[in-house]
């Protein structure tokens, strides 16, 4: 009794592999110095592929389906010639079972920003993340290349190369898709799918498949958000000195509001709430004039408000306040110019 127990565990009649769940992607069969038996059954499941090694060498590929394993139907041989010639019963090989379902999910991002060229703005430092899937499409070459002889190999495992992949190709996916910054934050579709394309070849020379990513966030470090927020208030107010001008009074509001009080001297805050309450009443005088019918009477009324309240010191601070925003790239020169000329326009 004890010797056909030993013989029968000399062979093998049934090879299968019913996943874990774990996140395997290749798994190696489990001979233990067994043979496999002429005329046993390899069963290959739905999202699954097996591949025969055999001294050494990949010997034949499998897909989803029962296959008989004998001397007349097993040597397909579409890799390794002459095999059938080295077939007997029993034989020796190694057997190992692939994943080809998708791997969902998989997570990518930028751990520091990444500077990238942009049309409108130059040189920008850039953030984003978001997720992919994959699916191991060539089990022969992801064996070769990759998973090799190991009893498993997990996502887990290759999730830092996939990742640094990702990030290699991100500059080369926003250059050749040739769509600015602003676009891109708006469609975020569009941003993928261009790196899908610049990934995908890489995903292949390892065997796999890149089914599909998605961009969930893209955004600027916060100082070049507020230039951006700038930049984006300037594009609202056009060419128009006065709405320019009763921009910039908002945005300076808040913050001489919080110096007020922030223990400065009682004359500084003086100062200061003086200040904001005549910005206040400037940005009154214009909401009223704005209401107010009749396109000559609000002409006069708006002449007479700037030549009462724009100084030569006025106009040279706001020339300064223009140019750094001009060295900063926020303007054009050609906006810079414009602006000038209406400046100089009111001392005259």
């Amino acid at each position: 009794m004890a010797l056909m127990d030993f013989i029968k565990k000399q062979f093998i009649d049934i090879i299968q592999w019913t996943e874990s769940g774990d996140g395997t992607l290749a798994w190696r069969f489990p001979m233990r110095d067994m043979e496999i038996q002429n005329g046993g059954s390899l069963t290959v499941r739905e999202s699954q592929m097996a591949v025969f090694v055999n001294e050494g060498k990949v010997a034949d590929v499998f897909g989803p389906g029962t296959h008989k394993l004998t001397t007349q139907t097993l040597p397909v041989l579409t890799y390794l010639k002459n095999w059938d010639k080295l077939f007997e019963s029993p034989f020796k090989s190694d057997v190992y079972f692939f994943s080809t379902r998708q791997q969902v999910d998989q997570r990518w991002g930028t751990p520091q920003p990444i500077t990238i060229r942009d049309k409108d703005f130059g040189a920008v430092r850039l953030r984003a993340f978001g997720n992919y899937n994959y699916r191991v499409a060539d089990p022969k070459l992801f064996h070769t290349e990759i998973s090799g002889t190991r009893e498993a190999y997990t996502a887990s495992e290759l999730d830092g190369q996939l990742r640094g992949l990702v990030l290699q190709h991100i500059s080369d996916a926003i250059a050749s898709s040739g769509v600015a910054f602003l676009d891109l934050a708006a469609n975020q579709g569009e941003f993928a799918k261009a790196l899908v394309t610049e990934l995908s070849p890489a995903f292949a020379a390892i065997g796999l498949k890149l089914e599909g990513m998605t961009v969930q966030n893209l955004s600027l470090p916060e100082e070049l958000q507020k230039l951006l927020d700038q930049r984006i208030g300037m594009g609202m107010v056009g060419n128009d000195m006065g709405k320019f001008m009763q921009y910039q009074t908002a945005q300076a509001i808040p913050e001489m509001a919080k110096g007020v009080g922030a223990g400065g001297s009682v004359a500084g805050d003086a100062m200061g709430l003086g200040a904001g309450i005549a910005m206040g009443q400037v940005l009154a005088q214009n909401l009223q004039q704005g209401l107010q019918g009749g396109a000559a009477a609000n002409a006069a009324q708006v002449a007479a408000a700037a030549a009462a309240t724009v100084k030569p010191d006025d106009v040279m601070a706001t020339l300064e306040k223009l140019g750094e925003l001009k060295a900063k790239g926020i303007l054009t020169q050609e906006e810079f110019d414009a602006k000038k000329a209406e400046l100089l326009k009111k001392l005259v």
